[in-house]
């Protein structure tokens, strides 16, 4: 995709404030979001059409500008099918710094307060990418490595494989409160977080959309995991996520299945009728298997005293850790007593251990029914009676 540098300059200078209708291309704040729709033509001029603060995460896959400098050839003198499509080519890395920074200004617009942005990309652009972004006060929260399982070789010998591509996430600026689904991140690895370096294969076999000659349909079609795992990090059910850069509708089609909302844009016709087929066909998962786990943070915080208060423990029974080592005696408010000292379970599970903090309730025992068993669960029986509560 090409815009010429005076067209990136008059984007940016627009104001994303204007209320005025004098053609397709104008700014319209008040418009309705076409939800579920693919919008034909220039991604920039697309989005000065959509309403503003309208979209709750927006995935970007631009143009790499790969500046490819001649055909790409295997050991055996075959051709590789490399992306030599004109969309990714750019006059000169001003051109394209242009148009970064004005579809990114235009991204901002629709963006609601507290929507994220996720921008994927190669060397060869990312971090001309990312300094725009900071340029324009988005608020960077990471990186993300995304690690390939089978990359294409370097066939030349002269450089690494180029084993992963880099996206970076960022909310719209520093005061947003973004969405970040860690608890459903966690359970879903192991229960250990999530870290910033994604281990996922390349779209191949019957994912990858062919065309009627067996071609690939689109050159840099991204698999369904990673897109996934980006709206299910990031984003909730009924969410809109909108993707400028649609191509062969991945985010779409990811999307419809995980029950968000996506509006995409794309002026090239035959990656829109592969996109419409493959949304078409995608079918949405159970709505309880959408059902994210509780993040802790967002539950009602339970003092250990209304542990006491409910009766659910007596005044002198004894807590123990997993092992038995150490005993602490409830005393009548809520503090516990390990020897001589006094203090909360937190505290007094920290010095029994040696270390600077510690969660009580997931270390200390109680004895239930000649069981020893987390006191934790008595935490959990008070929520539970909170919720009924309503």
């Amino acid at each position: 995709m090409s815009i010429s540098r005076t067209g990136a300059a008059q984007a940016l200078r627009m104001s994303p404030g204007l209320k005025r209708v004098e053609s397709r291309s104008s700014i319209v704040t008040d418009a309705v979001l076409p939800l579920d729709t693919i919008i034909e033509g220039d991604c920039i001029a697309a989005l000065q059409r959509l309403p503003a603060a309208s979209v709750d995460l927006v995935f970007a896959d631009p143009p790499y500008n790969l500046q490819l400098g001649g055909d790409l050839q295997r050991p055996d003198n075959s051709m590789v099918d490399a992306v030599d499509d004109d969309w990714d080519k750019f006059a000169s890395l001003r051109d394209y710094d242009d148009f970064t920074r004005a579809w990114l200004a235009a991204v901002k617009r629709v963006m609601k307060p507290d929507a994220t942005l996720w921008v994927i990309g190669s060397y060869h652009n990312i971090f001309r990418v990312g300094a725009s972004l900071q340029d324009l006060d988005f608020w960077i929260l990471n990186d993300i490595v995304w690690r390939k399982s089978n990359p294409m070789p370097n066939f030349r010998g002269k450089r690494f494989t180029n084993a992963h591509e880099t996206l970076i996430w960022a909310s719209r600026d520093q005061r947003s409160r973004y969405t970040f689904n860690y608890e459903a991140l966690k359970a879903g690895n192991e229960d250990v977080q999530m870290r910033s370096d994604w281990l996922i294969p390349l779209c191949t076999g019957a994912e990858r959309l062919k065309d009627d000659e067996g071609r690939k349909a689109h050159p840099t079609q991204k698999p369904e995991a990673l897109l996934a795992r980006i709206l299910l990090a990031a984003s909730k059910p009924g969410d809109v996520v909108l993707d400028p850069f649609f191509g062969s509708g991945t985010s779409g089609a990811v999307a419809k299945k995980l029950g968000r909302h996506f509006v995409g844009i794309e002026r090239d016709q035959a990656y829109i009728a592969h996109a419409r087929e493959r949304i078409a066909l995608a079918a949405p998962v159970d709505d309880a298997a959408m059902l994210a786990p509780a993040e802790k943070r967002a539950e009602p915080r339970i003092p250990f005293a209304s542990v006491i208060e409910r009766q659910l423990l007596q005044p002198g029974a004894i807590l123990t850790d997993a092992n038995g080592r150490h005993q602490a005696r409830v005393r009548v408010d809520g503090s516990i007593m390990l020897g001589d000292i006094v203090g909360s379970i937190h505290k007094i599970g920290a010095l029994a251990q040696g270390l600077p903090a510690c969660n009580g309730w997931t270390y200390w025992h109680y004895d239930n029914g000649g069981k020893p068993a987390l006191i934790d669960e008595l935490r959990a029986i008070l929520r539970k009676e909170l919720a009924a509560a309503g």
